[in-house]
């Protein structure tokens, strides 16, 4: 039965419609939110998924070129692989549904967001996210939502929910943040150095307006919703924890307290293998085969509580570090010879090596999405080798959480990087994780950081990023333990990853991974102030030390920028036909080059003196020809009336007639001039159509008059 829905959002109409597309899907709804229109449909499998200890739930955003009246550029027309900003969306989406869903449910579950139609001031990722959580709402899939999602900027001061895209555009703010009518689930944002206190009011001003649209979905539910089905559960078997836990509790908290990570996963492995043992001693081979998937689940069970009870209960780490203690740190720069800029930083057993590259402008990324954006100049890719966690596989390029990760560095840095009138240079920083023991992103951002200083690259301010982990009282959401600098095993077992990136000044960046139902404002103020001092303590006591300011001068194997503004008709000129002029001093000089709309041209080389001798031709061919002008140029035809004399700008001839070459009458213009000669010429006429006469004459007549004087 086709049902529509409408409210209002941030002064815009939002509608939720459903009965009308997708029938077969276990939920779908079409989000329409002014002109932009997402389709979000909800499926889940009938029977759970044999063999795993996790919840299978994918979501996929799916940009649709003709959302915005476009045709694919690639050679099949049609959509590829998703772009790095879907699979960012989809991973937006994912992190607040996730943890709502019954923990021992093991159905797959598929969310897939569909954009038809986009109003650029009107976020599909924000109908998405809302869709989602609406689409879940409805179906008879067991979920504990809703959830809704804002957009928030600043601008001017001023807190803006979901802004428009020319207020995006001045904003100082690029926030998103998800939550449930209580508690804060999801927050993703790259900010220009913005505050705590501020960012936290951003946050409590998104949630107001999210707890508005989880009432309006809730509403929508209690009309149509479908009885959840009945599910198989998946619940640790009671019976097998209980032996497990009464036998080998103690000796399961005195192995995970050990620092160094492979030893204590040889620890667990020890252990695991002994409680194999014991359990087939006491009930059987053939009942370890039965139970031994169970058997494992428990064995993780009680390692996460001897891990969460110790933090919780005794405040202790398994490394035996304070709450607020920070691993051992340490960088150096200048690593590799012939890279433009390299950085090694080192927390614990977590290792990133970066390395910047400078290039032309117009090597920046080109975007082919539904954005009105068309180019970024900063890139920042981020890899996860197999090697990093000790693990044998073979590489296949960046997964999600790679993507994830290197995006999250790459927010942390755009608000400090020079514009393009400063530092005319596309930059690119690949962070290389060496070793990975929990934060890696964060050592990528504090990496990326070093290696751009010691690439020369003017940064306003260096930048350093920390997590935070939290283990909650189940029964008291305001009773918790707050730690810093999570390692893996903290995370893993943990309610909470708290990233954040910043200077000295403000944030920059921010995600926020939950477990639990979600988070307390105070919780999230914790989190400012605890990441705020780690900050400080990375950036004055590690960072600085190494490395005070970027480097005064680029790497030498970089290329040099020279520059220059034209004007704007003159562009063509300086290509010339079918590039022929811009080849010619590319060829001739070995340089590149790179000419802007508004007719600013850059001139890359890393030798200077070529680069320069590439301006001087470009500056010759733009040069204008004025009457009165002065200019050295060369004889390239004879007529018997006179000599045409090439200017040497931008191609131009001018006559000298046979009686401006001097006070003397001259017969034949053979006796006085010839082909190839140099001569030194005066532009006294630039007639109608653009002929240009000149005087070798007046010259002689203005040295004379001076010689007198």
């Amino acid at each position: 039965m086709f049902k529509t829905y409408e409210t209002e959002l941030a002064g815009r109409k939002l509608v939720i419609e459903t009965g009308k597309m997708a029938g077969l899907a276990n939920g779908s709804v079409l989000v329409r939110y002014g002109d932009t229109c997402v389709l979000v449909n909800v499926t889940a499998s009938k029977e759970p998924k044999e063999g795993i200890d996790f919840f299978p739930l994918s979501v996929d955003f799916e940009e649709k070129l003709y959302a915005v009246g476009k045709i694919p550029g690639s050679f099949q027309k049609r959509e590829g692989k998703p772009s790095d900003k879907a699979i960012l969306t989809s991973r937006a989406i994912d992190r607040p549904l996730r943890p709502l869903f019954p923990k021992d449910f093991r159905n797959d579950v598929v969310v897939v967001g569909t954009v038809l139609c986009v109003e650029q001031d009107n976020s599909p990722e924000v109908a998405a996210m809302i869709g989602a959580s609406a689409a879940l709402a409805i179906s008879d899939i067991p979920f504990g939502g809703p959830t809704a999602a804002v957009n928030v900027g600043l601008v001017d001061g001023e807190i803006i929910i979901n802004p428009t895209e020319e207020q995006r555009e001045k904003s100082d703010l690029t926030l998103t943040v998800a939550a449930t009518e209580k508690k804060i689930t999801m927050i993703e944002a790259g900010a220009n150095e913005v505050p705590d206190d501020l960012m936290l009011e951003a946050i409590k001003k998104a949630h107001e307006e999210i707890k508005k649209i989880c009432q309006f979905i809730s509403d929508i539910q209690k009309e149509i919703g479908k009885p959840k089905f009945e599910y198989k559960s998946f619940e640790v078997n009671h019976e097998i924890y209980e032996f497990i836990e009464s036998n080998f509790k103690e000796e399961m908290k005195a192995k995970v307290q050990e620092e160094d990570k492979e030893k204590r996963d040889n620890n667990i492995s020890e252990l695991t293998a002994k409680i194999e043992e014991t359990y087939i001693e006491k009930f059987g081979e053939e009942a370890f085969e039965e139970h031994k998937q169970e058997i494992g689940e428990a064995i993780y069970k009680l390692e996460k509580k001897c891990v969460r009870d110790m933090i919780y209960f005794e405040h202790k780490r398994v490394d035996g570090r304070e709450l607020d203690e920070i691993r051992p740190l340490s960088c150096e720069v200048g690593l590799l010879p012939r890279t433009h800029g390299s950085a090694l930083f080192t927390r614990g057993q977590t290792q990133v090596m970066s390395i910047a590259t400078l290039g032309m402008i117009s090597e920046e990324q080109v975007l082919d999405g539904i954005d009105s954006e068309e180019s970024k100049r900063y890139m920042h890719h981020y890899n996860f080798p197999s090697y990093s966690v000790g693990e044998a596989r073979p590489s296949r390029g960046p997964g999600r959480r790679e993507i994830g990760h290197g995006a999250l560095a790459e927010k942390a840095l755009v608000p400090v990087l020079p514009s393009k009138e400063e530092f005319p240079y596309s930059i690119r920083v690949v962070s290389e994780v060496l070793s990975s023991n929990g934060s890696t992103s964060q050592a990528s951002i504090c990496g990326s950081t070093l290696s751009l200083m010691d690439a020369g690259v003017p940064i306003k301010r260096p930048v350093a990023g920390i997590s935070t982990g939290l283990i909650t009282n189940p029964d008291n959401d305001e009773d918790y333990v707050m730690l810093v600098d999570i390692q893996g095993l903290e995370d893993f077992f943990g309610d909470m990853d708290f990233k954040v990136g910043g200077t000295e000044k403000g944030i920059t960046a921010i995600q926020v991974d939950i477990k639990c139902d979600g988070l307390t404002y105070e919780i999230i103020k914790d989190a400012f102030t605890k990441t705020r001092i780690a900050r400080k303590h990375i950036l004055d006591d590690i960072m600085m030390p190494v490395i005070s300011k970027p480097r005064e001068e680029i790497s030498k194997y970089a290329p040099r920028i020279v520059s220059t503004k034209i004007k704007v008709d003159k562009i063509k000129d300086v290509i010339g036909p079918g590039g022929k002029m811009i080849n010619k001093i590319i060829d001739e000089t070995g340089v590149k080059i790179d000419i802007e709309e508004d007719g600013q041209v850059f001139i890359y080389s890393t030798d200077n003196e070529k680069a320069n001798e590439a301006l001087e031709m470009i500056e010759d061919i733009v040069r204008e020809v004025e009457v009165g002008g002065i200019y050295y140029g060369e004889v390239v035809r004879l007529m018997n009336f006179g000599a045409f004399v090439d200017l040497g700008v931008a191609g131009k001839e001018g006559l000298l007639h046979i009686s401006k070459i001097s006070n003397e009458r001259i017969k034949n213009i053979e006796d006085v001039l010839h082909v190839g000669d140099k001569v030194t010429v005066k532009v006294t006429e630039i007639d109608e159509q653009g002929r240009i006469n000149l005087s070798m004459k007046d010259l002689q007549e203005t040295s004379k008059e001076v010689e007198e004087q």
